[in-house]
């Protein structure tokens, strides 16, 4: 693990360097508040301070009071070396911001201790944080395909909507459905099913732009949000989605599953009188008729 060390002092910044090297830690060394700052506002920046209270300029205090007011995540924990003792000067430190303090010159073995417990205190962050990062992909994301769910597909709907009406630019919405479906399932299972459903996914997204959208919208149903995008370019888009779903089939435990599928195509140029709801009544008024006409082709509305 990664320590940032700040020192005014070479002698003190070597020796405490060389202890900690000793028990297997990856060394940042700051000679002063400002460099250690420096290096906190970094990517990857250590998540665990040893700082030296007294430092010209910035000291370890206002380092302590910087990051506690950023409310940085993940947390850094701050360790205080301080040569004042006095009780007040202690409450003070803690009160910035320090996790722990230790009197200079330190004791190596309680060094030691309270870096260990510095860690792990540092450790259960990173995975509560990762943690909050899963429940946070859960809900936003649908589990089969990893793509948008329902949910989030359609806020980012409003917001696309919104944007486009401030800035009074197309918007275009692609409703698509796999024709037959059910059939799929019923002749090769549901897993089957699912790996279609995985497969499509997958050619749909590497055919979109990097700043398209796409989520499943219901069973095998997906929405693609494309902004800036006119009809003319949606219409294209969406033969393109065409083609590589016919294109080739879904291999599946031996079986080449061939499947296409149909698409609703409308937009929205940024001043029309009509709302989201509206919106997605005319995509999916194209998909019925693409469905109604045959399927595997594009409709518009």
């Amino acid at each position: 693990m990664k320590v940032l060390i700040a020192d005014d002092s070479l002698v003190a910044l070597r020796k405490l360097e060389a202890t900690l090297i000793k028990w297997g830690y990856e060394v940042i060394s700051a000679g002063n508040g400002y460099e250690a700052w420096d290096i906190l506002q970094q990517a990857d920046s250590p998540k665990l301070a040893i700082l030296d209270w007294m430092m010209p300029g910035m000291d370890g205090i206002d380092i302590c009071r910087k990051i506690r007011a950023n409310r940085r995540e993940p947390y850094v924990y701050i360790l205080m070396l301080t040569a004042r003792a006095e009780k007040q000067d202690i409450i003070n430190g803690l009160e910035a911001g320090a996790d722990d303090y230790l009197p200079k010159p330190f004791d190596s073995h309680e060094l030691e201790v309270r870096l260990r417990a510095g860690k792990r205190i540092v450790e259960l962050q990173e995975e509560l944080v990762q943690a909050r990062e899963t429940m946070r992909e859960m809900a936003i994301k649908d589990p089969l395909t990893t793509i948008l769910n329902r949910r989030a597909i359609l806020d980012l709907l409003d917001k696309e909507y919104m944007r486009s009406r401030r800035l009074n630019s197309p918007l275009a919405v692609i409703m698509a459905d796999i024709d037959h479906f059910k059939h799929v399932n019923d002749r090769y299972g549901h897993l089957a099913g699912d790996q279609v459903l995985r497969e499509i996914t997958a050619r749909l997204t590497r055919s979109i732009r990097s700043y398209d959208s796409i989520g499943r919208y219901g069973g095998e149903e997906f929405m693609v949000i494309l902004p800036g995008c006119t009809l003319a370019n949606a219409i294209n888009q969406a033969n393109r989605f065409q083609h590589v779903i016919e294109a080739e089939s879904v291999e599946y435990e031996g079986a080449s599953i061939f499947v296409t599928a149909s698409f609703g195509v409308t937009t929205f140029d940024g001043m029309m009188d009509i709302d989201t709801t509206q919106l997605i009544r005319h995509a999916d008024e194209a998909l019925y008729q693409a469905k109604k006409k045959g399927r595997n082709r594009v409709e518009v509305v």
